[in-house]
This record gives C-alpha cells, structure tokens and sequence, in this order.
C-alpha cells in the first residue's frame, strides 16, 4: 500500500534470518527506515530508534501488561495509538474512567453481513452437514481444535467424512516454513478445511472461508471467540459460525455467560458491546498491577467504576455527578420477557442512567439487537426516564 509513497517500510519478526535482522536494525538505528512492522520481536533491547514519533499497537489484547510496560517506560514521550476490536477489561476500564482517550468504529465495510452463529452440543452429524453445505458452494472451513497432541485424530475423522477433499493442519509447534506453507496453500484455496488451534485467530483475511467450527467453545474466552468468528464472513457471502460443547461436560456459569454473549452479539461492529459484557463478566483487574481482570464481583460493576472516576477526576479537574438519593423510575421489567434477575438488574441500572432522548434510542436499539421485539411497557419506562430526569 506504500509502495508508491517516499518512505521506507520493513518488517521485523523472528521468521526473518538473523543476517537480515541485523541489517533491519541497523538501518533502523541510524533512521534509515521510516515505518518499522513487527511482532514482539520490537521488544527486544535490540531495536533502537533514532527519533520514534509515533507508536501504533494493534491487537492490544494479545500484549500482556508487562509488555505494555516496557513500551511505556521506553517510549515516554512518544503519541501512542492502540487498536483492539475486543480490548481486554483493564485496558477498556482506562477508557471508561478518563484515563486515555477512546474513539469507536461502528460502521461495518459496505456490503458486511453477520454471522449466523449456532450454539451447541457436539455432534458428528453438524460437522458433516455444515462442512458439506460450504464445500457445495466451494467455499472453504477453518475447523478450530486447541489441543496439539490429538489434532492429527480431528483431521483423521474429517478425512473419513470426506475423503478426496485437502485437509491441511496448522499449529504452534509446527516448523515455521511448514506453517507458512500451509496457510499459503490455505489463502491459495488448495486446501478446503483447516484443522487448527488458535494460532489463526488474527491476521488472517480468507474471503472464500465462510463457516468456522470451534471444538470445546467453553474454553476459550470472550475475545477469543469473537475474534476466530471475525475470521469468516469477510466477504459478501454469509457465514456461518458453529461453537460446539461437548455432550455430558460440565460448564461454569462464566463459560455460559461468555457463549450467551457471542450467540446474542452477532451484528458486525458488536465489538465493543461484547468488550463491555467482558468488563462486566470478568472485571477491570489491577488498574495499577499486573491483572488484566478481576474484582469487580467484590464491589459491583457500578461501585468499582464510580470508584475509579472519583479518584481520577481529582489528577483531572472533572466533576463526578453524583447519583439520585432514590431511584426515579416508575414501571417493572416484565420477567417473563427477560428472565434472568441479574440481567434485570443490570438492566434498571443502565435506564435509570438515562438523560436524553438519544441515549434511550440507543438502549432500545441494543435491546432490540440482544433480545428481539421489546414490550411497549418497557420503552415507555425507558422514554419516561427523560422527563424524570
């Protein structure tokens, strides 16, 4: 893309030899490459710049906090911008309470749909059916199975499923010019169905690979699965994404929460609602450790966040508006429309902080997105909040 521009661009990652590592960082230090793109090996004492400007992290999630660390303390006084579709809770909550500034992309490409998405038990007979319905339109699977020492016995069983189609595998621990030989003959469309762990969940832009299969959903997180869903739909086609539990296991009321989540968020662009279900679910972790999660169950949501804006506000001169002594609110969520009490609760939290007309649209809109046709009761007490108020 900057070929045609009068910069420098080079790439600095550890498949490269070490003599051209070497000569990358040479040039480097002495400000003969203008734009540098890397992976973690940026991190190393190594890499020095002459005269770094501007620092841009994308996937913030995939950085730890000792990583995040160390570019901070090594680029003081550098503009740092970081990207994330589903930024972990620590990260979010220094947007939310003021700490650094957010901006949000919505707006899906022209042309995106959503990706039907099913939740459910395992069954051989829906991995035959949804991988036989992609081929016949001559599309291509990624299958997601993130156990390495029984990966090669899901591709044994697809290969008895459909004998002649290419399967290909693609792991961590492979050798790094057999991965690349892979995933190069997967983008070529050699291969049909990918059996692999999560070493796919970014970067990868397939347009004709439009069902995803996730093996053991519960297992990973939020981010997780909605970062290996972005990997499928990326076209004008209509995907389809399967997130399978095996039959008989027992799921923790977490694991449930985070498979609610991603089977109700499924518009493109729901990035930010299910970074904000994460916060929700796990908590905002350490703002001044090492955890990127965590403790919010103690306190409560609110309380913690009310917290952290008090605290902040005295470094920022911002006035934290103080809560009503009763809560103004005339009507009931019907729990027959909305069973959970958690949610219910949560749910009156967020009306009673309702102030104008636009934030009750946009409540009814999310509402209308997560759980369908809402009842007339429901968006009355939500529109009478602006006159309350």
């Amino acid at each position: 893309r900057l070929a045609r521009f009068p910069v420098t661009v080079e790439m600095l990652s550890r498949l490269h030899p070490a003599r051209i590592q070497r000569d990358i960082l040479r040039r480097l230090a002495v400000g003969a490459v203008d734009i540098l793109i890397g992976t973690h090996r940026m991190l190393g004492k190594d890499v020095i710049f002459k005269d770094l400007g501007l620092l841009i992290i994308d996937e913030e999630q995939r950085f730890g906090v000792l990583h995040k660390e160390k570019l901070k303390g090594e680029f003081r006084r550098v503009e740092v911008l970081t990207l994330s579709a589903t930024p972990i809770p620590r990260t979010l909550y220094f947007s939310l309470a003021g700490i650094r500034d957010l901006s949000i992309l919505e707006t899906p490409p022209v042309g995106r749909l959503s990706v039907t998405t099913y939740l459910g038990k395992y069954d051989p007979g829906i991995i035959r059916r949804a991988i036989s319905v992609e081929l016949e339109r001559a599309g291509q699977v990624f299958y997601l199975h993130n156990r390495i020492y029984d990966i090669l016995k899901v591709k044994n069983m697809l290969e008895g499923m459909f004998p002649g189609i290419p399967i290909g595998v693609a792991h961590g621990r492979m050798k790094e010019r057999e991965l690349a030989a892979v995933m190069d003959e997967f983008a070529a469309g050699s291969i049909k169905i990918l059996v692999a762990t999560s070493i796919v969940e970014n970067g990868l832009d397939i347009p004709n690979a439009n069902t995803l299969i996730v093996d053991n959903a519960h297992k990973f997180g939020l981010s997780d699965l909605y970062q290996l869903r972005g990997r499928v739909g990326r076209y004008k086609l209509r995907a389809y994404a399967y997130l399978l539990i095996p039959p008989h296991i027992f799921v923790t009321r977490q694991a449930k929460e985070r498979l609610q989540t991603i089977n109700e968020l499924t518009k493109p662009g729901s990035g930010f609602k299910i970074a904000m279900r994460d916060l929700q679910i796990r908590g905002a972790g350490d703002i001044l450790g090492k955890r990127q999660s965590g403790f919010i169950n103690q306190v409560g949501f609110n309380l913690y966040c009310r917290f952290w804006q008090e605290v902040s506000a005295k470094y920022t001169g911002k006035t934290v508006q103080q809560p009503a002594e009763k809560p103004q609110m005339r009507g009931v969520i019907d729990d027959a429309w909305l069973p959970s009490p958690g949610l219910r609760f949560n749910l009156y939290q967020e009306i009673s902080g309702i102030r104008t007309r636009e934030e009750a649209e946009n409540l009814i809109r999310e509402l209308e997105d997560r759980f369908g046709e809402i009842p007339g009761e429901l968006e009355q007490l939500i529109f009478s909040q602006i006159a309350e108020s």
